[in-house]
């Protein structure tokens, strides 16, 4: 059963941005003009792991023509080479490299399970456990929720499963060519009627969020941003031995404070997957937009 105890430590892990690295077919895949209702389940056999937040990178190839896309290893706290390339790109290349370089975007997302009440676009999914992948404009609310100014209102209640608990209620609206979110908003409390056991039950089979994203090595991410963006011949490998002894030097909050032009301001998108993005993803991230 959720108890306050394990609302404090995912209170705690959301405040300080922790992040953690299923399948896609388990994300929920959210489409304009719609409206779902879900209830966030907590991972009550680690709290801390209630949420997974994480980093992409994704441009269209210059080789290729083709989008491509990988997780940055600022995720995890660890050095990313495209993150680094692009960086001293923008501060000493010439204005024709700055402005390809500028085309590499990178995203933030989050990943928190989610027991479905009603999905519009798959009717399947309801009373089923999903992913709900998300951007800045639900993490603002949800962190509201939990942590800010509607605290008091909602708090633990949107992870409780019983009749004291409070529903998530996903608008998704058209802004220009864009989704937009900003009119999502907790309910009130509402019945699910769910027994005690069945609650229970629904607690103990959330989905692993470490294991809804898959991510390459330091080595391979050099060979996609030679290949993808110098246009060259994939290097040998730089030695995973070596990148490993300098891998944990600064964590995902002095990385980002370090570089925060490299932070663009990306909109939510849930539809997809993070390996094969649909074209208003793919067009989201290019554009970068909030």
């Amino acid at each position: 059963m959720f108890t306050s105890s394990m609302f404090q430590s995912i209170k705690s892990a959301l405040a300080k941005s922790e992040t953690q690295n299923s399948s896609y077919r388990d994300i929920m895949k959210l489409e304009i003009g719609k409206t779902y209702t879900v209830r966030l389940l907590p991972n009550v056999n680690n709290p801390a792991k209630s949420f997974f937040q994480y980093f992409m990178h994704g441009w269209t190839s210059f080789a290729t023509g083709e989008f491509v896309q990988a997780l940055s290893l600022q995720t995890f706290g660890e050095r990313d080479p495209i993150s680094e390339e692009r960086y001293k790109i923008l501060r000493l290349g010439n204005e024709e490299d700055k402005k390809k370089a500028e085309t590499v975007t990178r995203g933030e997302k989050w990943l928190v399970n989610a027991y479905v009440i009603d999905d519009p676009t798959n009717p399947d999914n309801n009373g089923t456990i999903k992913i709900l992948r998300y951007g800045r404009q639900l993490a603002k609310i949800i962190d509201q929720a939990v942590n800010g100014d509607d605290a008091d209102e909602f708090g633990p209640r949107i992870f409780d499963l019983s009749k004291e608990g409070c529903n998530l209620k996903i608008k998704v609206e058209k802004q220009q060519n864009f989704p937009t979110y900003v009119s999502s908003r907790f309910t009130s409390p509402s019945d699910l009627g769910l027994s005690e056991s069945k609650i229970n039950e629904i607690y103990g089979k959330v989905h692993d969020l470490e294991r809804a994203v898959s991510s390459r090595s330091y080595d391979e991410l050099v060979e996609m941003w030679q290949e993808h963006f110098l246009c060259k011949s994939a290097p040998a490998a730089v030695g995973a031995a070596a990148v490993k002894s300098v891998a944990t030097a600064a964590p995902v909050a002095a990385s980002v404070a370090a570089q925060p032009e490299l932070l663009p301001n990306n909109s939510d998108s849930d539809d997809g997957d993070d390996d094969i993005l649909d074209d208003e993803t793919v067009q989201e991230l290019l554009k970068g937009l909030e």
